[in-house]
């Protein structure tokens, strides 16, 4: 997206002021001001330069949505939510519950995939016509230049916390060392190769020495607590070949 918007700068001018209080420079008639970019550097813990660069860019964004006159709604941003959902073997209300356990802020998260959205959007508009699909071939040069983003614990050392009580689970993943007769604790080794899609899902995005998300299994609420991941091995082409393609 940037490297488009760097094309389109061309014929733009930008005007630099001498007073710390007045516009530092102007987008297609949208003004920058000085404070706009020492706020962003403040935000971001970028230098100067590199926050005007996002600046412009977030300006050139904008008037391109706009000019395009193109939107996201809660529908695409469902359906976005739920093609990665499915792509790792969840429904869109199993995917969305982690999520929320994940992220403190749903609605940012939210907001944040509804950007995505947008730029999916709008790159569909500058490209279509223009795009080549990707062969199978054009996957494995990917798959075979990228492995390190396919690895994975062979093993997978954790203790199970389980309980029909879901506060309960929560407040005892709170405070670990606390004990409670509605939780069970149960020290399991689990094989990468024999999970289903949700709990690899869960496992390769959670850390050593810390919880996964509660999710459901046997009609009870279940997190696990990784211990230790053993051994590392590269999943198999066919398994994240949709993924490739996606990307």
């Amino acid at each position: 997206m940037k490297k488009i918007f760097f094309i389109l700068l061309f014929g733009f001018t930008f005007s630099y002021a001498n007073s710390l209080n007045a516009i530092a420079l102007i987008v297609n008639d949208e003004p920058i001001t000085v404070f706009d970019i020492d706020e962003k550097v403040s935000q971001t813990k970028k230098n100067k330069s590199d926050a005007v660069s996002e600046l412009i860019d977030e300006i050139l964004f904008n008037q391109e949505i706009e000019k395009r006159n193109i939107s996201v709604d809660i529908f695409d941003v469902n359906n976005h939510l739920e093609k990665i959902a499915a792509q790792n073997g969840m429904d869109l209300y199993t995917f969305k519950s982690i999520i929320k356990q994940k992220y403190k802020d749903y609605d940012a998260f939210e907001e944040n995939t509804k950007h995505q959205v947008l730029k999916q959007k709008l790159a569909q508009k500058i490209i279509r016509g223009k795009l080549t699909i990707a062969t199978d071939n054009d996957l494995e040069i990917y798959y075979n230049n990228n492995q390190n983003i396919f690895k994975t614990a062979n093993k997978i050392h954790v203790v199970q916390y389980t309980s029909k009580n879901k506060q309960e689970l929560l407040r005892i993943l709170r405070s670990p060392m606390k004990e409670s007769s509605a939780v069970l604790k149960n020290a399991i080794i689990l094989e990468h190769s024999k999970l289903n899609s949700q709990l690899k899902f869960l496992l390769n995005d959670t850390k050593v020495n810390t919880f996964s998300p509660i999710f459901v299994a046997n009609k009870q609420f279940v997190s696990l607590l990784v211990r230790k991941k053993e051994g590392e091995s590269v999943l198999p082409f066919n398994e994240v070949k949709q993924k490739i393609f996606n990307v």
